[in-house]
C-alpha cells in the first residue's frame, strides 16, 4: 500500500462495520425490500410477511427462484475469474444484501487469503446481520458500510479506510442496477465508481431483462411496482453501455446462466445479463 499507513488499516479492521444507529430500530417491515425478497427466493429465514408475500406474487408468474440461485452462482464463479485472470485482491461489492453463504470474501479469501473486501447496503437487516459477513482469514480484511448505492462519494470515501484506490479493484454491482432507473442516475453511478478505480480494475455486473421472457418479466416488475420498489428490465444494449469503455471478458453480455457455467447450470437463460470488464 502506498498512501496507507499500517495503523490507518488496523483501526478499519477493529472497526469492521460502519453504521451506528440501532438496526432494529430501523428495519420496516411495513414494505417489502429487495435484499430481504432476494432472501426469500434463496430459501432464507431473513425476511418478513411482506417480503414473502411479494415474493410469492412474483413467482407466481415466473421461476424467480431459479433466477436467483443463478445469479447468486454467476458472483461465486465471476469473482473465481477475477481472482485468478486478473489477479484481483479487493473486492467492493455494492448490494451485498443478507449473508448467504458462500459470501464473496469467503470465495476470495479461499484462493488468496490476503484479499480485502468492502460490503456495502443500505437495509438495516443486513446491519443487524453484518458480523457474519466479517469472519474472514487473519490475513484479510471485511468490512461493512452502511450506506445507499446512489451515494457513491460517500461508498467510496468510507471504502478507502480499507481499499487502496490506487491498485485494481473489483468492483461488484450483482442484481444491483435493477433496482435504479436512469432517471436515478444508474449510469452516473457505474461512471462515477468505475471512474475511480485503477487500471486492471473490474466490473461485475449482473442486470434483470426482459430479452428473453418478456411477458413473465414485466408481470414481475408490475408486481414489484405495486409494493412500491422500483424495478427496471434493461436490454442487451442497454447492458451493453453500462460496460462503455471496459474489456468485456468473453462470453462477452450473455445470461448468468452461459456465463461460464459449471454443471448446476441447465436449462433455458435465465433473464438477467451478467458480465466482468476489465478497466485497461
Amino acid at each position: 500500500m502506498t498512501w496507507h499507513t499500517a495503523r490507518t488499516f488496523r483501526r478499519a479492521e477493529e472497526l469492521c462495520v460502519t453504521g451506528t444507529e440501532s438496526a432494529g430500530r430501523r428495519i420496516d417491515t411495513s414494505r417489502p425490500h429487495p435484499a430481504r425478497v432476494y432472501d426469500w427466493f434463496l430459501g432464507g429465514k431473513d425476511n418478513y410477511p411482506v417480503d414473502e408475500e411479494l415474493g410469492r406474487a412474483i413467482t407466481a408468474q415466473g421461476d424467480a427462484p431459479r433466477q436467483a440461485r443463478a445469479n447468486r452462482r454467476f458472483m461465486e464463479r465471476a469473482t473465481r475469474v477475477v481472482v485468478r485472470e486478473a489477479g484481483i485482491r479487493q473486492f467492493l461489492d455494492i448490494g451485498s444484501g443478507i449473508p448467504t453463504e458462500p459470501n464473496l470474501h469467503q470465495i476470495a479469501q479461499s484462493a488468496v487469503p490476503d484479499a480485502r473486501i468492502v460490503y456495502v447496503d443500505n437495509d438495516p437487516i443486513v446491519l443487524a446481520h453484518a458480523a457474519a459477513l466479517l469472519h474472514g482469514t487473519p490475513e484479510g480484511a471485511t468490512h461493512y458500510l452502511q450506506a445507499d448505492a446512489r451515494e457513491p462519494q460517500r461508498i467510496l470515501q468510507g471504502a478507502s479506510a480499507v481499499l487502496d484506490f490506487e491498485q485494481p479493484v473489483a468492483l461488484s454491482l450483482v442484481a444491483l442496477l435493477h433496482f435504479i432507473s436512469d432517471e436515478d442516475g444508474a449510469q452516473e453511478l457505474v461512471d462515477t465508481l468505475v471512474g475511480a478505480l485503477a487500471p486492471g480494475s473490474c466490473l461485475v455486473l449482473s442486470a434483470l431483462t426482459a430479452d428473453f421472457d418478456p411477458e413473465r418479466v414485466h408481470a414481475g416488475i408490475a408486481a414489484y411496482t405495486a409494493s412500491g420498489v422500483t424495478l427496471v428490465a434493461r436490454s442487451h444494449d442497454e447492458v451493453s453501455r453500462l460496460f462503455k469503455g471496459l474489456e468485456v471478458l468473453e462470453p462477452g453480455i450473455v445470461s448468468l446462466s452461459r456465463w461460464r457455467p459449471d454443471a448446476r447450470e441447465e436449462g433455458d437463460p435465465v433473464s438477467l445479463y451478467g458480465a466482468v470488464g476489465i478497466k485497461r
